[in-house]
Order: structure tokens, then sequence, then C-alpha cells
């Protein structure tokens, strides 16, 4: 059983909704979601779109390898919507993996940890709400000390809570 973590994201319809039933989703498809930050609004960044996202990260147990992980991420996005038709547009929802305990994994389709997790608020923000302490493996620092030396200064604020089903 591995330790994941992963960031959630939504910037199109009912964000909230969107994030709640992809949170329901991992349930259904062998990821045990043991931790969840709360929902965070934040500013576009590195994305066509100019509509505002909500953003968590989850804490979660998993039996899946890597690329099964991926795939099953990818099966999910479909079913609530995501289609990829322009690069970086808008989306339902949007998931990434950001740690795979302490694995480090570069394929021509993957690569964990999050190659530029350290460089987003919006990933750092919610991740430090649940686990500061958590260390990049390959950065050798902790996600709180990344949340602190990071040059990205775009607007991250609270939102209402956790997702609502």
């Amino acid at each position: 059983m591995a330790t994941i973590y992963l960031s959630l994201g939504s910037n199109k319809g009912d964000r909230a909704h969107y994030i709640a039933r992809a949170i329901e989703a991992l349930g259904a498809n062998g990821i045990k979601v043991t931790r969840q930050s709360s929902l965070f609004e934040t500013e576009p960044v590195e994305t066509t779109s100019r509509a505002w996202f909500l953003n968590c990260v989850i804490e979660a147990e998993t039996e899946l390898l890597p690329p099964q992980l991926m795939h099953t991420l990818l099966d999910i996005e479909r079913s609530l919507g995501r289609r990829r038709r322009v690069l970086r547009g808008p989306r339902f929802i949007d998931m990434d993996i950001l740690f795979y305990g302490d694995d480090v994994v570069s394929t021509g389709q993957l690569e964990i940890p999050h190659p530029r997790m350290a460089q987003r608020r919006f990933v750092l923000v919610p991740f430090a709400e649940i686990a500061p302490e958590a260390r990049h493996p390959v950065l050798k620092k902790s996600i709180a000390e990344l949340l602190q030396g990071t040059s990205d200064r775009s607007e991250v604020r609270s939102f209402q809570g956790k997702p609502k089903k």
C-alpha cells in the first residue's frame, strides 16, 4: 500500500461538485482518501482560461502502481466530462499525482513527483494544510519549505470548506 498525494482542480461548471465527484470516484477505484485539504479558490496559472479554479490536495492510499494510478485518474477525468481539446484550457476536473510514496518516476507519460509543483502556490498551499512536513523526494525539502521559498505570487484564497456532495 502506497501513500500518495494528489492535486485536484476545477474551473468549469459547479467546481465544488466536480471535485466532490472526483473524490467519490477515487474511492470506487481502489484509492482510499485518508486526508483532504480545504478548498482554495486560485488565480489561473499556466492556462488559457481566465476562470478561477477551486483546488485541493488529498492524501490517499492505494495498491495501484504509478502507471495504473495515472490511467485511473485519466479515466475518472473523462467520466466527469474532461476533454483535452484545448491545451491548458478550462476543465471540469484535473487531477495530478504529486507524490507516490518516496518514489521518483520519469517516463514519457509520467513524472513523479510532479515536475512543477514547487512553483505552484495552488498546489503548495493546500498541500501544506494537510502535510506541511511531507518531504519532496528530489528537492529534499518539506512542503512548508517549498511554499516559503516559491517565487509564485498568484492569489490563493480560502473557499467555504470542503467539497460538497
